[in-house]
């Protein structure tokens, strides 16, 4: 028999699409952490909530929905379209779609919500394209229980819900008023339902556990704050809160769930999903006291700035367990860097790398190609500052106009090409469509990325570090992971031309 719920969150996306060869052994296998939240937050209202993760079982748009239709009765199934990394919500759309497509197409009886990073950015249009009945164009939980409550009175009456777009016939209604953010996160969200999780299923990044390359397994991610106060031109991840906005659970609050997670879960690898977790001093401080009283043998990694990593941090960071900080480097050129809103000198990213990594810190440099005033010569130089970092790993991204993001503005502004489809948004995936600016094509920054990749992991240098620091069992896994081809369209057909 089917579970009866009032609400049936879902968890978009296909890995192959996204990832191809890669995610059979080395991408990530991410809980689905806004779920969660919103699951414990509807929980905390009175309703019975259930979550179905697509990718955490490998499953198509197909079989997600049979499993939505068969396996539960829902009021209200919320389609929640979240990034793994903090700008890839809108890669998830194409799956999402699928799934609102499917699950209509069964006849269920259910409404059908989508929210999240992308349908936030572009409400709208999501309303216009989607098979689904209603979008969310904020953060989401207080209009989810809203809109539950109002289907189950059977009113028809969507008016007074802030933040709901609804479909009246065939007219598309916009919201009157907007969510109001949560402010009082330990009391309304306190952590994620981890029951509710596929919690066998999920395995760290392959660099997180490069110190115990066969252990990427239990894994969990977990909010420690929501929001950035930053205004990066290519990042979108304000779009559901609506400003730039910065809003921290307590200390006490995050210990608590770490706690859960090691005492009941057996997790040793944590990622901290903040979008900017080392910046409030007394809020990192707190954390890494209470880990440092815990003793907890785990093996963190959270983002962090240039700008805002402080010596004061590091000890404590490290005693805290954690191992990984992650850097957005994005480029060797300070033109470049000051026109994504990164005003920081190429001498300030060195002596901060430098100085995290002294105090026993792994860093993560995360690298773009292809900003708006990048030029071959610069994504050179990016390259050469990469391998002068010679950090423990790189990620190299192809610059995106994300919706939601300046970039994106600005390429509709300008008539800059966008992708066709949704998951063309992927870094990774075969039909990848990178943004062109005015002195290179999406082509040739989308195949400069992949040789900068591959010389990066097949560097004398960075391979001899990885060696010295995390065994030779690391090394075949890295030879591994270059040895499978990233398959690109748009590179194969200039080259057919």
């Amino acid at each position: 028999m089917a579970e009866k719920v009032d609400i049936l969150f879902i968890n978009p996306g296909n890995r192959s699409q996204i990832y191809q060869s890669l995610s059979d052994e080395f991408c990530a296998v991410e809980p689905p952490v806004f779920p969660g939240l919103f699951a414990t937050y509807a929980r905390r209202k009175g309703l019975s909530v259930a979550i179905l993760d697509g990718p955490a079982h490998n499953l198509s748009a197909e079989e997600i929905a049979a499993r939505a239709l068969d396996d539960y009765d829902a009021t209200l199934i919320a389609i929640v379209v979240y990034g793994f990394q903090p700008s890839a919500s809108t890669q998830n759309m194409t799956a999402a779609g699928e799934i609102a497509c499917n699950i209509r197409e069964g006849a269920s009886k259910a409404k059908i919500l989508m929210m999240g990073t992308h349908p936030a950015a572009l409400p709208e249009r999501t309303m216009r394209e989607e098979s689904i009945d209603f979008v969310c164009d904020r953060e989401g939980p207080a209009t989810l229980v809203k809109t539950v409550r109002a289907l189950q009175s059977g009113t028809g009456d969507y008016s007074a819900i802030p933040s709901l777009w609804w479909r009246d016939g065939a007219r598309i209604v916009a919201p009157r008023t907007s969510e109001a953010l949560q402010e009082d996160l330990d009391n309304e969200m306190p952590g994620v339902a981890w029951d509710l999780m596929s919690m066998d299923r999920y395995r760290s990044h392959n660099w997180h556990a490069f110190a115990h390359i066969e252990e990427r397994t239990p894994y969990a991610a977990i909010h420690t704050s929501l929001g950035c106060p930053y205004r990066c031109s290519f990042c979108c991840i304000n779009a559901p809160f609506g400003k730039p906005s910065y809003r921290m659970w307590s200390p006490d609050t995050v210990i608590r769930e770490i706690d859960l997670l090691v005492e009941k879960y057996g997790v040793k690898n944590i990622k901290f999903v903040d979008e900017m977790f080392v910046l409030n001093k007394s809020h990192v401080l707190g954390i890494c006291d209470r880990l440092i009283e815990r003793g907890h043998k785990v093996n963190i990694w959270a983002y962090a700035r240039v700008d805002t990593v402080k010596d004061e941090f590091l000890d404590k960071l490290e005693a805290a367990g954690f191992n990984w900080l992650c850097l957005g480097i994005e480029s060797a050129s300070q033109y470049v860097r000051d026109g994504a809103s990164k005003r920081y000198s190429s001498a300030d990213i060195v002596g901060v790398v430098r100085r995290i990594q002294s105090a026993g810190i792994n860093v993560l440099g995360n690298y773009i190609f292809g900003l708006p005033d990048d030029t071959m010569e610069s994504m050179r130089d990016t390259l050469a500052l990469a391998t002068e970092l010679n950090c423990e790993f790189a990620n190299f991204y192809s610059a995106m106009a994300y919706p939601g993001s300046a970039l994106y503005q600005s390429a509709l502004t300008n008539g800059i090409a966008l992708p066709e489809k949704w998951h063309h948004y992927s870094q990774h995936g075969y039909e990848t469509k990178p943004l062109a600016n005015q002195y290179c094509s999406a082509a040739d920054i989308l195949a400069f990325r992949d040789r900068a990749w591959n010389t990066y992991f097949t560097a004398p240098c960075y391979l001899d570090m990885v060696r010295r620091k995390f065994g030779q069992n690391v090394i075949e896994h890295i030879n591994r992971m270059v040895a499978i081809p990233l398959r690109r369209k748009l590179v194969e057909e200039c080259r057919a031309a």
